[in-house]
């Protein structure tokens, strides 16, 4: 394997070499020291990198949440140390200790970057190509927030999204989704420079990935440079300045690094990717750069001055921009408001006494209810942006009025994010992690398991992004089993820190909708039916404010209840008919609307009691899915109406007579309960 000569070509000055090489031997000493990580990308992508953060990027490490700073996302997560290293170098509260406790308990150096836990991560990564997602929901964010708070004098919004992705990145779905409605949207403010190393886990990308990458993104309509040598720091610089001149398209930059760079015996392939060099490779390596060899997270004081530039540099671009605030709050105090009031999560004034209520007795599936809600607070709420994967009729997610959001009218508050629903998801996140904004988005609840892993990182990252799931169950109806979720509310309900709510009838959704919007530390579920839904006459049962708390009682008995039957959506219309049933039978049974698990659970232990009884031991969960879960709450003694098996094809009202969803077969299982 032939070595290089030095760090970096003529292009750069000694004091360049001295910067980048700290860079790469801070990641490679963190992962020696953990003995576990991925030394190989940071110190291939270091030139690219050093040049991002000193000569472009602008941020403030004193507030890394400064509204207007460019965002910078290491999609490719796995080479974290990257990252830990110029968020040390530059002056973030990430001291070098932590630095020497990568991966370890309780540090603010995880194996993957994890927003909220370190300053200066703005998104969760690991997972390949949900970073490039993120990314480009984040320039989503910042051309709508201009269209909306900017003003010719005052542009308070302005600013680049930039990203490092990887090989891998690039071959996951969710990249090539969004990067094809990136290009479509023509968003020039986002620049992605991709690592160009050859090299994966299992060796060198040409096993699987033989693909002109470049000519796939001009043909979704991005900008595409080549920079040949990744330590040239000249043509990485100029490549960046090309990107920025074009304002309307998306610009990847494909910089041809050699992983593990630097490392005599292990540069250039596999096992640089994913493990430590080991003590005597690390020792070599250094001694090639021309590092002191015997020194560990070694950092020169020339190397903080020329890092720790970036402290004062984003103090002096923040008070710009708060005089640029300043500026807009004289001339347009309303504008600015909005500016506070969206980045605050401040919900607009009044936008509870906009919610509609709907007549007992009306027919209405939720997924339509929840449609008129939207419609109802969306002229309210020009923060809350949203959109479907092509099924705006049927998810009902559009806001009359609204323009979509297009290249031309960046101040359209729709989506259309076309059939891509892993993207739409990782779009959302981004959005969110942006700040100012409250994005949604909506599919069939069959098709969260194409957005899972994005759920799962929103989740995780504790953002409050709305998932609209209509075509619930079954009740979908001829569709057949292709379309039919079964298993999807519990696997749903699996992922922590995600709260699902499945509505009875119309004013449940609302008060979903309400939970949902006051919901900020973590995503929301709606599972919403296709079918029509009788309205629940509320002077007879139960308020639908007690949504908000998960579960509660809507029909009850006097005294003791014989027996109690928990159920969800549609599947509360014929417990309540088969409680009817049961009462003329002298059989005293409560109902319990139960639209969201993770609501109850986290009640006082004396409400749930009260809800349900523990002395009441005949126990009937109804719902149209898997019967996995609902024993927490029936015990082993109860009983579950339910479907362990894929749906079929026919008319909901035969589906649901067929596999048991009648107040007939749910009364017969209370009788058989009490019997027992």
């Amino acid at each position: 394997m032939s070595q290089p000569t030095s760090s970096a070509t003529a292009s750069a000055t000694e004091l360049d070499e001295r910067c980048i090489n700290t860079i790469r031997f801070l990641a490679a000493d963190a992962v020696q020291e953990a003995n576990s990580g991925h030394p190989g990308m940071p110190m291939g992508m270091a030139p690219a990198a050093y040049v991002l953060w000193t000569r472009y990027l602008k941020h403030n490490p004193k507030d890394p949440a400064w509204i207007n700073r460019d965002r910078f996302v290491l999609s490719a997560g796995h080479g974290s140390m990257l990252l830990y290293a110029l968020l040390h170098l530059t002056g973030y509260d990430l001291p070098m200790d932590e630095l020497k406790r990568f991966r370890q308990w309780g540090s603010k150096t995880p194996g993957h970057p994890e927003v909220h836990l370190t300053p200066g991560v703005e998104t969760t990564t690991g997972p390949l190509g949900q970073g490039f997602a993120n990314g480009i929901g984040m320039a989503i964010a910042e051309r709508y927030l201009a269209a909306h708070l900017n003003t010719p004098e005052a542009p308070v919004i302005d600013h680049y999204t930039y990203a490092i992705v990887s090989d891998g990145d690039l071959m996951e779905g969710i990249s090539q989704e969004a990067a094809s409605l990136a290009g479509h949207l023509g968003l020039g403010k986002v620049i992605y420079l991709y690592d160009d190393n050859h090299i994966s886990i299992d060796g060198s990308t040409d096993l699987a990935f033989t693909e002109d990458v470049l000519a796939r993104f001009q043909a979704y309509g991005w900008h595409t440079q080549r920079v040949a040598d990744g330590n040239d720091l000249a043509a990485i610089d100029a490549a960046i300045a090309a990107a920025q001149a074009v304002p309307d398209k998306p610009s990847l930059i494909a910089v041809r690094t050699v992983i593990g760079f630097g490392s005599p015996n292990k540069q250039g392939s596999a096992s640089a990717h994913g493990e430590p060099l080991g003590e005597e490779e690390l020792a070599l390596a250094k001694k090639h750069l021309g590092w002191p060899a015997d020194r560990k997270f070694y950092v020169p004081e020339e190397v903080y001055a020329v890092f720790r530039q970036a402290v004062e540099q984003g103090a002096a671009a923040q008070r710009a921009w708060d005089g640029l605030v300043q500026k807009l709050e004289s001339a347009d105090p309303d504008r600015a408001a909005r500016l506070r009031d969206w980045f605050a999560g401040t919900l607009p004034e009044g936008w509870e006494d906009r919610l509609p209520t709907f007549e007992a007795g009306s027919k209405l599936a939720t997924r339509a209810a929840s449609g008129k809600v939207l419609n109802a607070i969306g002229p309210l709420m020009d923060q809350l942006i949203g959109g479907s994967a092509d099924l705006t009729p049927s998810n009902k997610t559009d806001i009359q009025g609204r323009k979509d959001f297009s290249r031309d009218t960046p101040g359209g508050g729709y989506l259309r994010f076309g059939v891509r629903e892993h993207a739409m998801a990782g779009i959302c996140n981004g959005i969110a992690l942006h700040g100012g904004l409250r994005p949604y988005c909506g599919t069939f609840l069959i098709f969260s398991d194409y957005m899972r892993p994005s759920v799962r990182l929103s989740a995780l990252s504790e953002i409050p992004v709305i998932y609209v799931y209509t075509h619930d169950s079954i009740g979908l109806g001829e569709d057949g089993p292709t379309h039919q979720p079964v298993e999807h509310l519990m696997a749903l309900r699996a992922i922590p820190n995600l709260t699902v709510l499945r509505p009875a009838d119309a004013n449940e959704t609302v008060e979903a909708w309400r939970v949902a919007l006051k919901h900020t530390g973590g995503p929301v579920a709606l599972a919403l039916t296709r079918q029509g839904l009788k309205t629940v006459d509320r002077s007879r049962y139960g308020a639908a404010s007690g949504v908000q708390k998960g579960a509660y009682v809507l029909r009850d008995t006097e005294g003791t209840p014989d027996a109690i039957i928990l159920a969800t959506g549609s599947e509360v219309e014929p417990s309540l008919a088969a409680a009817e049933a049961l009462a003329d039978e002298g059989v005293q049974v409560r109902v319990v609307s139960m639209p969201s698990w993770e609501l109850f659970d986290a009640q006082p232990e004396a409400y749930r009691r009260e809800v349900l009884p523990p002395e009441v031991r005949a126990r009937v969960a109804v719902e149209a899915g898997i019967t996995m879960g609902w024993q927490k709450y029936v015990g082993l003694e109860g009983r579950i109406v339910g479907l362990d098996r894929f749906g079929a094809s026919a008319p909901y009202q035969t589906l649901m007579e067929v596999f048991g969803f009648t107040a007939e077969h749910i009364a017969d299982e209370v009788r058989a309960l009490l019997k027992a």
